[in-house]
C-alpha cells in the first residue's frame, strides 16, 4: 500500500510542478486537465505527509524513552503518535478504495405512489418534497420533468433532474422501496396503515457516453395537463418518447417549450438505456444495483418511515445505527442518515479488498 502512496506522490509532485511551467499555463486544456488531475491526488499526498510525519514522532518518542528525564513525557507522545498514525492508515485505505466514476454526475430520480392507494400517492409526495429539501440545502438545481398528480395532493409518479456538486454520491443509496407506516388522512377511525413508494435513482448520462439512434424512436407531442385534467398550456409541447427496440416510455411536460422537453427526455430516456446496457455487460455494476448497499432489488424495501414512532429505520444498516429521527428525515435533513449508508459501503469494500 505504501508503495503505491510514493507513486501516486510523486505523481502528484509532478503535476504540480508541470503546472508551473509556462506551457502549460499557456494551455488552458492541458492546465485544466493537470489542476483536476492534481487536486484528485492532493488528499492522498496530505494524508501520505502526516503519515510520515506521526512515524518520524514515534521514532523521535522512542529515542526519548532512553532518556530517564523525560520518559514519561516522550511515552505520552509515542501513543499519541501511534495513535494519529493508526487513524491515518485507516484513512489511507479509503481513499485508496476504487472511486465510482459517476460520482461528479447529475441526478435522474422517479417516484412512484405503490401499494396503499391514495395513502402510497401521498407518500410518495412527501418523499419528493423530502428529496428537494434536500437539494435546496445542498444548493442543487431541481428540474422536475414529468408529474402526474392526484386530487388530494399525492403523486402517481413524478421524474425529476438533480443537478449539483456530490448529487449522485449522495443519492444513489435510495433507490428501492421506501414504506410509511401511520394514520392516513382519510382514514377515520384512528388505524395505523402501511403504505409505499418506489425510488428510482439514475446518473445522468451525456450524448458524447451514449449514442440514441433515431430509427429507433417514435416522438408524440401531447398538451401538458395538470392534476384533473386541468391544462397547464393549449399548444402540444409535452413529449412522450417511446424506444421501439425495448417499449421504454418516457415523457416530459415540465417545459413549455418543445424542444426544451425533447431534450430532457431524450436525457433520460439516454441514462436508462445506459444503465440497462451497463447492467447487461458489467456483473459488477448488476450486483451493486442489486446491493445498494446490501438490498439493491428496486421493489425490495430498503427502509420504514414509522410515524407514530417518530423513527426512520434503514434496514440496510445494523444495530443502533439504523434508526434516525423522522421529523428531521422527512424535512430534507438526510446528510446523518447518507453518511451511515457511506460508511457502511466504505466498510464492506474494505472487506472485500481484505479477501482478494
Amino acid at each position: 500500500m505504501f508503495e503505491k502512496l510514493k507513486l501516486l506522490k510523486k505523481q502528484y509532485e509532478e503535476l504540480c510542478r508541470r503546472m508551473e511551467e509556462p506551457e502549460t499555463y499557456a494551455d488552458p486544456a492541458l492546465y485544466a486537465k493537470c489542476d483536476r488531475e492534481a487536486r484528485e491526488l492532493a488528499p492522498l499526498a496530505e494524508a501520505y505527509d502526516a503519515y510520515e510525519r506521526a512515524c518520524a514522532a514515534m521514532r523521535s518518542a522512542l529515542e526519548l524513552t532512553e532518556d530517564p528525564e523525560f520518559r514519561e513525557l516522550a511515552q505520552e507522545e509515542y501513543q499519541e503518535a501511534r495513535a494519529e498514525k493508526e487513524r491515518l492508515e485507516e484513512h489511507i485505505k479509503l481513499l485508496l478504495l476504487p472511486k465510482d466514476p459517476r460520482d461528479g454526475k447529475n441526478v435522474i430520480m422517479e417516484i412512484r405512489g405503490g401499494v396503499g392507494g391514495e395513502e402510497g400517492m401521498l407518500f410518495a409526495a412527501d418523499l419528493f418534497r423530502m428529496y428537494s429539501m434536500y437539494a435546496d440545502s445542498k444548493g442543487w438545481k431541481t428540474d422536475v420533468v414529468n408529474i402526474s398528480e392526484t386530487e388530494l395532493g399525492g403523486i402517481k409518479e413524478v421524474s425529476f433532474v438533480l443537478e449539483g456538486e456530490g448529487a449522485w454520491s449522495r443519492l444513489k443509496f435510495e433507490a428501492g422501496g421506501h414504506r410509511v407506516q401511520r394514520v392516513p388522512v382519510t382514514e377515520s377511525g384512528g388505524r395505523i396503515h402501511t403504505s409505499a413508494a418506489t425510488v428510482a435513482v439514475l446518473p445522468q448520462v451525456e450524448e458524447v457516453e451514449f449514442k440514441l439512434d433515431e430509427r429507433d424512436l417514435r416522438i408524440d407531442t401531447y398538451r401538458s395537463s395538470g392534476a384533473g385534467g386541468q391544462h397547464v398550456n393549449k399548444t402540444e409541447s409535452a413529449i412522450r418518447i417511446t424506444h421501439l427496440p425495448t417499449g421504454l416510455v418516457v415523457e416530459c411536460q415540465d417545459e413549455r417549450s418543445q424542444y426544451k422537453n425533447k431534450d430532457r427526455a431524450m436525457q433520460i430516456l439516454r441514462s436508462k438505456l445506459y444503465e440497462a446496457e451497463q447492467a447487461k455487460q458489467t456483473a459488477a455494476v448488476a450486483a451493486e444495483r442489486k446491493s445498494q448497499v446490501g438490498s439493491g432489488d428496486r421493489s425490495g424495501r430498503i427502509r420504514t418511515y414509522n410515524f407514530p414512532q417518530n423513527r426512520v429505520t434503514d434496514h440496510r444498516l445494523g444495530g443502533e445505527n439504523k434508526n434516525f429521527n423522522l421529523s428531521e428525515i422527512i424535512n430534507g435533513q438526510l446528510d446523518e442518515l447518507i453518511d451511515a449508508l457511506i460508511t457502511a459501503d466504505q466498510a464492506r469494500r474494505l472487506a472485500e479488498q481484505a479477501e482478494t
